[in-house]
């Protein structure tokens, strides 16, 4: 991408991608800095975008999320942080002793995901993790939930489609990549409402909001910003994909609409050519 005076830039392979009208992020866990960057020019370009590029970057932080969903008074699994060895009883009793999941905070697809069934296995766990460098998130486990989670996908303000995934034989990580299954679900009430308002609540228009089942209410795992669509368009038989376009045709109309009578012209004009 090229940055200068009010002429911003993107190529790809050389090619200038300066007629682009809208685009949906895909961005890779490890591709997040570059990648937001990207979503960043496509803005300064002012071209429609299904993330904001600030959302997406805020969504990838688990331990911002969690305080973001947090002081947003919304239903989660107690979650604990720290950095040093000194802190880890404390850290272990904070989210209410073994068992316990710990999570890298880098992780994804379940890649990370430890249950440590023991208070001396959730200490040598903690500590090798922290000998290694790594930050983590500490978080109660959720017995009740049984190995099953719901992934809802939420679009601009709607949820238009949702699973419940169920972990294989001898797992708790219940992520398609890790073999688990999935089957189509009705969403509570309160799952529903709770999902969108996670969706809001990190700025993002369409995002898949992962919860647990619990005795306490749908409790939110993860607001991922680049939900993938072949497990839940498997499992719900829905066309989620048009949703998202549907979104983005409308969100351009809009913007075309607030654009001055000369602007119009002269983009009517570029498009004949």
């Amino acid at each position: 991408m090229g940055i200068q005076q009010g002429n911003p830039t993107i190529h790809y392979r050389g090619q200038d991608l300066a007629h682009i009208d809208a685009i949906i992020p895909r961005i890779g866990n490890s591709l997040t800095f570059y990648g937001s960057a990207i979503v960043r020019q496509f803005e300064v370009m002012d071209v429609v975008s299904a993330n904001p590029s600030q959302a997406i970057t805020r969504s990838r932080d688990k331990l911002r999320c969690m305080q973001i969903l947090s002081g947003a008074g919304l239903g989660l699994p107690i979650t604990g942080f720290a950095r040093s060895v000194s802190d880890v009883d404390d850290l272990i009793s904070m989210v209410g002793g073994a068992p316990l999941v710990i999570k890298l905070l880098e992780g994804t697809q379940g890649i990370g995901v430890v249950l440590a069934e023991t208070k001396k296995a959730a200490s040598s766990v903690i500590e090798a993790f922290y000998g290694l460098g790594n930050n983590i998130l500490i978080q109660e486990y959720i017995k009740e939930a049984k190995g099953t989670d719901i992934r809802a996908f939420v679009v601009d303000g709607k949820v238009v489609g949702a699973m419940k995934r169920t972990a294989k034989e001898g797992e708790f990580r219940s992520n398609l990549h890790r073999g688990g299954s999935a089957e189509i679900v009705k969403l509570t009430r309160d799952e529903k409402a709770s999902a969108i308002s996670a969706a809001k609540a990190m700025g993002l228009t369409v995002a898949g909001v992962d919860m647990l089942p619990s005795v306490r209410g749908p409790l939110i795992l993860e607001v991922n910003s680049s939900p993938g669509l072949e497990g839940i368009e498997a499992a719900t038989g829905k066309d989620i994909a048009i949703e998202v376009v549907r979104y983005l045709e409308r969100q351009y109309a809009v913007k075309q609409a607030a654009k001055p009578i000369s602007v119009k012209r002269k983009i009517k004009k570029e498009s004949k050519l």
